[in-house]
């Protein structure tokens, strides 16, 4: 098998105008050929599902279609090696991934191929260890598939980003962990989470669905004809490719910069081959104009209802690895973004949202200025960082910081609610603080489902979480999914005792050996 990181790292540039299945399984299968890849013992393709709507979110998930043509190319390919095909994904903002799949049009194609479904929130977790002198943390959990493939296929979607500017092959790694972990450390330390994760596994084959980009954000993004698929071997070359595509130089993507100084891939386009029948200039000439994401929330929420304030999160103690030990001015990982996420979600229900909500005030940070928020106004404090003193509808009003050190985590340990848990959360706290001006919503991350959850409640608008064309879909799903949940936990089965034997893991490399490896004392079983 390849070696992802052994071998030239290799770009392929394919214009595709349509979603024809075939024609990408044509596509897929020549790349293939031109890279030299045969998928070999369990086989796991990872699309990007994060949220999946045909009506509402259109743009936002890699496309069934690609699927479809990967997990086609991938049986054309095949010489008998290979023992499993399969896709797995964990979607985004608490839904259940077995909706996603359904939704997205992703069922009928494992049908179709004969493929099996991995959802990553009803897997068994394993614990990996991090060797990297920067690691942020001593170990990451992953879902047991991603542990075990031999042969891994990244299917991501060409989008923007409002956390991390873009997101594409590297970044889609945040949907190979369950909820309970992917939001540790998914804060201004977001693209160093990034970069930690790559150490899990390596893709063979990097395939991008951008047919039909999305730009500006990436759960509710704008529609972008750019009318390719590109494909690839090496995961910081394929991004930086993608970048060059937008104009955008991939040392200012945080994450892209962490894994080329960790040593996964080029970032120099002098590095890497770039071939197709699609130019690299063609392809600039399509993506002219694409926008992408990084737009600070106080400019975000200019001339809306939403009056918003940002000042820095938490400094990064010396204790906790990273390049850069300074205090960053704002939380680009963090709660800001997921509130630009949580109204474009509420707004996609309702287009009513601006003119009928009610004005609010929302804080992040240790932020210092005035806040002039008008005497009927609710100002919320969001996460757990957020600090404030003054005076509020000419009350005085100190808010202390309850932020807990990242160090103090404990992967193994953590907790994540439901969503009608963050419901009752939300609800509670707005309920309790009824005649006060302010209220707190803790968290680090307050998660893009709470977010939105304060903006119904506070705002007066509609919650997208009783949209009744989905309620009775989602219900299904939700409890379909807590039994099964359950179900695992009663038989010992939801986590084991850190990685798996090397003779039973993936042959998947697992991230490159460093100088500063150490050896990592066995933990017991969660």
């Amino acid at each position: 098998m390849l070696d992802a990181m052994s071998v030239q790292p290799h770009v392929i540039l394919r214009a595709c105008p349509t979603y024809d299945a075939e024609r990408i399984r044509a596509i897929v299968r020549d790349g293939m050929a031109t890279l030299g890849l045969r998928p070999t013992g369990r086989t796991l393709v990872k699309p990007n599902l994060v949220i999946a709507d045909r009506e509402v979110f259109p743009h936002a998930f890699t496309r069934p279609e690609v699927t479809d043509g990967v997990l086609g190319a991938l049986r054309d390919r095949d010489e008998g090696a290979m023992t499993e095909l399969a896709v797995g994904e964990r979607c985004g903002i608490t839904v259940p991934t077995r909706m996603v799949f359904a939704e997205s049009g992703t069922n009928a194609v494992l049908a179709k191929h004969s493929a099996r479904r991995y959802l990553f929130d009803e897997c068994r977790q394993v614990e990996i260890p991090l060797r990297h002198p920067h690691r942020l943390r001593d170990y990451v959990y992953t879902p047991e598939p991603i542990a075990r493939a031999d042969f891994f296929v990244n299917c991501p979607k060409f989008k923007a980003h409002p956390w991390t500017t873009v997101t594409f092959s590297m970044k889609n790694y945040i949907g190979i962990q369950d909820d309970r972990h992917r939001l540790i450390d998914h804060d201004h330390r977001l693209n160093d989470k990034i970069g930690d994760l790559q150490e899990i596994i390596q893709p063979q084959l990097i395939v991008i669905d951008a047919i039909t980009a999305g730009q500006d954000r990436m759960l509710t993004p704008a529609p972008f004809d750019m009318g390719l698929i590109i494909l690839g071997n090496n995961q910081p070359a394929f991004d930086a490719v993608c970048c060059a595509i937008i104009g955008l130089d991939p040392r200012t993507v945080d994450h892209l910069r962490i894994g080329h100084e960790r040593g996964y891939g080029p970032l120099d386009l002098a590095e890497i081959t770039v071939s197709g029948d699609v130019s690299l200039a063609e392809a600039q000439r399509k993506a002219k104009g694409f926008r992408t994401g990084l737009i600070r929330v106080e400019k975000y929420f200019q001339g809306s209802k939403i009056r918003a304030y940002a000042g820095p999160p938490p400094a990064i103690p010396q204790t906790e690895g990273g390049t850069d030990k300074k205090r960053p001015d704002y939380c680009w990982g963090g709660c800001p973004g997921a509130m630009e996420e949580a109204i474009e979600i509420i707004r996609q229900y309702d287009a009513t949202t601006d003119a009928a909500m009610k004005p609010m005030t929302v804080v992040f940070g240790a932020y210092q200025g005035p806040i002039e928020a008008q005497p009927d106004e609710k100002v919320v404090f969001i996460g757990d960082c957020a600090e404030w003193k003054g005076t509020i509808a000419g009350r005085p009003v100190e808010v202390k910081s309850v932020y807990t050190s990242r160090g103090l985590l404990e992967p193994r340990t953590s907790r994540v609610g439901s969503i009608y848990q963050k419901m009752v959360k939300v609800f509670w706290s707005l309920f309790k603080t009824r005649k006060d001006p302010i209220v707190r919503a803790t968290g680090c991350p307050v998660s893009v489902a709470e977010q939105a959850l304060y903006i119904a409640r506070v705002g007066k608008t509609r919650n997208p979480y009783f949209n009744p064309r989905n309620m009775l879909r989602f219900n299904l799903n939700f409890a379909t999914y807590r039994l099964v949940t359950m179900l695992r936990r009663l038989t010992g089965q939801r986590y084991q005792i850190l990685a798996l034997p090397e003779h039973e893991r993936g042959r998947a490399p697992h991230g490159p050996p460093t100088a500063a490896a150490a050896t990592l004392p066995e933990r017991a079983s969660a």
